[in-house]
């Protein structure tokens, strides 16, 4: 199988609190992350998230589905969630958060293996093309996020936009 180490780094203009909470509302990441077909509640988790379980099946923009359940494993609010994926991909995801700059930083890690057959031999014959998928997937989710976080209001309930 094959495996793969991503990092990616995002910068936004809002309070890191209201990126946690985008970040952690995962059921409506369809609404602003393009190619983010479906997310589905698996198993709800404590209070705090750890334990719960959901489905995510994303359309690469190389035409193929993908999809793994995330289980939370670790929150630590508001500077980190950090969740375990079995599916087609296996390993372990991280998002890190930290205020930056008058807005808020966010740093995420995707330590995945390939877990079938066409995966793996995709990989090895285009590797180049699996990672330019994955960073163009995460530019979309970045553009999408930021335009989200715009349309939320204020502390004052003004909204930014």
């Amino acid at each position: 199988m094959a495996s793969f180490e991503f990092t990616t780094t995002w910068h936004f203009e809002a309070p890191v609190l209201a990126v946690f909470d985008a970040l952690t509302d995962s059921l409506h990441w369809p609404e602003w992350w393009p190619g983010l077909v479906s997310v589905e509640q698996r198993e709800a988790g404590d209070e705090g998230g750890i334990g719960r379980v959901q489905r995510f099946v994303w359309k690469s923009h190389l035409g193929y589905y993908l999809w793994f359940d995330i289980r939370i494993t670790r929150v630590c609010e508001p500077c980190l969630i950090e969740g375990v994926a079995d599916g087609d991909v296996s390993g372990i995801g991280r998002w890190r958060l930290c205020e930056e700059s008058g807005g808020t930083r966010v740093d995420y890690l995707w330590q995945v293996r390939t877990e079938r057959p066409w995966m793996s031999l995709l990989a090895r014959v285009a590797r180049p093309l699996v990672v330019w998928n994955h960073h163009a997937m995460m530019r979309a989710g970045a553009v999408g996020l930021s335009r989200y976080l715009r349309r939320l209001p204020t502390p004052g309930g003004q909204f930014v936009e």
